[in-house]
C-alpha cells in the first residue's frame, strides 16, 4: 500500500483521532508469522506529528470499515477509556446465510478459547467470558449462494463437502445450510445490523454461527472455502465516539466495500445515500490535548 493509497482511505481527523475505512484482507497489526499489516502504513498518516498513530481498538483480517486510531500517547488513553467503558458505538452490517424469524434480538452467549491450537479460534463456553451482542434485520433475500455445498454432516464440528476433503471447524459450528426459497431462488440471505455490546475476539461470527446464521464468507465458523470463497461479509459501518465534553460524538460512516454490495442490493439495499470521501476532513482540527498538525 502506498502512502497516497493509505491517505485516501481517511474518513476522519482532528487533533486526536483518525478514523480511516479499513480494506478486508490486511491484519491491523503484525502476527507472530509477521507479514505486512496496516500498522506498516501508519507513517502517512502523522499530518505533521513527531510520531504515527497508533491503533485505539483491532478489526479482523477479513473485516472491513471503521477502524479508530489514536494520534498520540494522551488521545490513546482517553480513547483506551472509551473503548473499555462502552461507550463507543460500533455497528457492523453482516450478510448471513439463513437468518433470524424474527426482526430484532440479543445473543448472550460466554465465549472462551477454543484450544490452544487453534489461536484466536473462539467457542461458545458457558464458562468463558461474557459476550453480549444486539442485532437488527435489515433485509431479507434469497440469494444462490456461491459457499461450497454441503451433502453430510456426520459429527459436530466437521463438514463434508461435495468433492473436497472434510475440513475442521470449532465444536458446535457445524451448521445447516440455510432454507432454500421458491424453486429457483436459491438459499436464503439475510442483512442485519449488529452492535456488539462487549468486545470479545470473533464475537459476532461466532454468535452468529451459534444461531444457525453464519456470516457469508466466513471460512472458520461458516461454511465458505478456504480459498476462492466470497469474502467475508462483515462490514464495520459506522462507529460514534463522544470524544469531547462540549461537543456532539463524533459519527463516521465507511461506505460498503464492493464484495458485500451485489447481496446488499439483494436484500433491498439502495446503495450509498450520499458519495462518502474518504478525503473530507469534517470539520476543523483543533488543538484539545495536543497540538496542531
Amino acid at each position: 500500500m502506498t502512502p497516497e493509497e493509505m491517505v485516501s482511505r481517511l474518513l476522519y481527523r482532528d487533533a486526536l483521532m483518525l478514523v480511516i475505512d479499513k480494506p478486508a484482507g490486511f491484519a491491523v497489526h503484525r502476527g507472530p508469522k509477521g507479514g505486512e499489516s496496516l500498522e506498516d502504513h501508519f507513517d502517512a498518516l502523522r499530518f505533521g506529528l513527531p510520531r504515527r498513530p497508533a491503533l485505539a481498538h483491532r478489526l479482523d483480517r477479513e473485516t472491513s470499515g471503521c477502524l479508530v486510531l489514536g494520534r498520540h500517547r494522551k488521545a490513546l488513553a482517553q480513547l483506551g477509556r472509551l473503548f473499555k467503558s462502552g461507550a463507543v458505538e460500533k455497528t457492523y452490517w453482516a450478510m448471513v446465510e439463513g437468518g433470524p424469524d424474527v426482526d430484532e434480538g440479543v445473543i448472550e452467549l460466554p465465549l472462551g478459547r477454543l484450544d490452544a491450537t487453534r489461536g484466536w479460534w473462539m467457542k461458545h463456553d458457558p464458562k468463558g467470558q461474557p459476550a453480549v451482542t444486539k442485532w437488527k434485520v435489515m433485509g431479507r433475500s434469497f440469494f444462490t449462494s456461491p459457499c461450497r455445498e454441503e451433502v453430510d454432516l456426520p459429527q459436530a464440528g466437521r463438514v463434508e463437502v461435495s468433492g473436497i476433503d472434510p475440513s475442521p471447524r470449532p465444536d458446535g459450528f457445524a451448521v445447516d445450510p440455510p432454507p432454500a426459497g421458491p424453486a429457483g431462488e436459491g438459499k436464503k440471505m439475510t442483512w442485519l445490523a449488529v452492535e456488539p455490546v462487549t468486545g470479545r475476539t470473533h464475537q459476532l461470527r461466532v454468535h452468529c454461527a451459534a444461531m444457525g446464521w453464519p456470516i457469508v464468507g466466513d471460512t472458520i465458523y461458516g461454511n465458505a472455502p478456504r480459498n476462492g470463497g466470497p469474502g467475508l461479509h462483515l462490514h464495520a459501518r459506522e462507529v460514534v465516539v463522544p470524544l469531547y465534553k462540549n461537543r456532539a460524538p463524533i459519527r463516521v460512516v465507511a461506505p460498503v466495500p464492493l464484495h458485500m454490495r451485489e447481496r446488499l442490493l439483494q436484500c433491498g439495499w439502495e446503495g450509498e445515500a450520499s458519495e462518502i470521501s474518504p478525503n473530507v476532513i469534517p470539520g476543523p482540527e483543533r488543538s484539545e490535548g495536543a497540538r496542531n498538525p
